[in-house]
């Protein structure tokens, strides 16, 4: 193989596909990217055996090839290089030379029938979806994923598509996101997964503004091709607890408040949290929310917020984490918060998106 390529060029195609390698790898060609030259292109593979990822990237090719390439290493060496052509030629032994400028490295790589094969999804039906959409409400959705491993089946988002629809839903067992959208292409055949949440973050740090993406589903794994990216993933196995369950009917004891406001102030709040005090307390009176903490040996913190409520009063403890990351995530200025004692969950709702999340009990 030879090719000359730009330096930037190829360093993005590098972080694209090497966030999923692990240091850990019991296999040491999981330690390494697979470059092989395509169509006039390259193409930079990297998998972890339970997410793949590649990518294609513009560059001159000279002499068609393929070599695998320790990914930290080869990383670090293409990031320090001082100009902005590289060549890249790999010899017989596996070994590859990186040329820029009066400056050369040579390291060892080892050969491609090593790597393993990502699967292929031919003859496949493709669900076709907005990649601005998609990452929106992933964003809604994906901090309430479960990263406790003991608790496997919740350890990623489910993905639902029926005819128009997209339902999206992650849980930790104490809050629940769910969020439904319309598609434009009608799906043939109802789809259910569950996507791990690594794939999950892969798919965020890939997903443009524009554009569409095609999702493919092989026996126990998915497919979803942006194009230059494309990731594959194996699913988990297993079934989602019944969220329709605790969606609770809407209420109208909510609190309508500054959803900026509201945030600033929980987040303030927080600073007194310790692990064996993480509760803010909220006390709800007419048009007024008084959010407060304190924490033995700490201090204490107090901060009124205006809010348009005329409901009973009420004192409720929640995880100031829980809170802030919902709202963070939404855009509407104004949000109504549904309280409805100091037992039952919070909602908010917004535009087919509801959030659930548990009260703590106040020490």
């Amino acid at each position: 193989m030879k090719i000359v390529v730009e330096k930037e060029i190829l360093l993005n195609g590098i972080q694209t596909v090497q966030n999923i390698i692990t240091a850990k790898s019991a296999l040491p060609i999981l330690l390494n990217i697979l470059i092989e030259t395509q169509q006039g292109k390259l193409r930079l593979t990297a998998t972890d055996l339970d997410v793949g990822i590649n990518c294609v990237i513009p560059v001159d090719v000279q002499e068609a090839g393929a070599i695998t390439v320790p990914a930290k290493r080869f990383s670090d060496i293409i990031k320090e290089l001082p100009s902005e052509n590289i060549n890249l030629t790999t010899k017989k032994n596996n070994s590859v030379i990186i040329e820029a400028e009066s400056c050369q490295f040579k390291i060892m790589g080892l050969a491609r029938d090593e790597f393993p094969k990502l699967p292929e999804f031919k003859d496949k039906e493709v669900v076709r979806l907005e990649q601005g959409v998609l990452k929106e409400i992933l964003r809604l959705v994906s901090f309430a994923a479960s990263m406790d491993e003991t608790r496997y089946i919740l350890n990623g988002i489910l993905f639902k598509v029926s005819k128009n629809n997209l339902t999206l839903v992650a849980t930790d067992g104490k809050r629940l996101a769910i969020i439904e959208k319309r598609i434009h292409q009608e799906a043939n055949k109802e789809v259910s997964i569950i996507v791990p949440i690594k794939t999950i973050h892969e798919l965020n740090r890939n997903l443009k503004d524009e554009g569409d993406l095609s999702l493919m589903l092989g026996s126990n794994q998915v497919l979803f091709d942006m194009g230059d990216v494309i990731i594959i993933s194996r699913l988990i196995e297993g079934e989602f607890p019944d969220y329709q369950q605790v969606i609770p009917p809407p209420s109208n004891n909510k609190i309508m408040i500054n959803r900026s406001q509201f945030m600033l102030a929980v987040k303030r709040a927080a600073l007194l949290s310790t692990p064996d005090y993480q509760a803010v307390k909220l006390e709800v009176f007419k048009n007024k929310l008084v959010v407060s903490k304190s924490t033995p040996d700490i201090g204490e913190s107090r901060e009124e917020v205006p809010v348009d409520y005329q409901g009973k009063e009420m004192v409720v403890g929640f995880n100031p984490n829980y809170l802030v990351d919902v709202l963070k995530n939404i855009n509407q200025e104004e949000v109504g918060f549904e309280l409805t004692d100091s037992e039952k969950p919070g909602v908010i709702r917004v535009d087919g998106y509801v959030y659930i999340v548990l009260p703590m009990r106040l020490s």
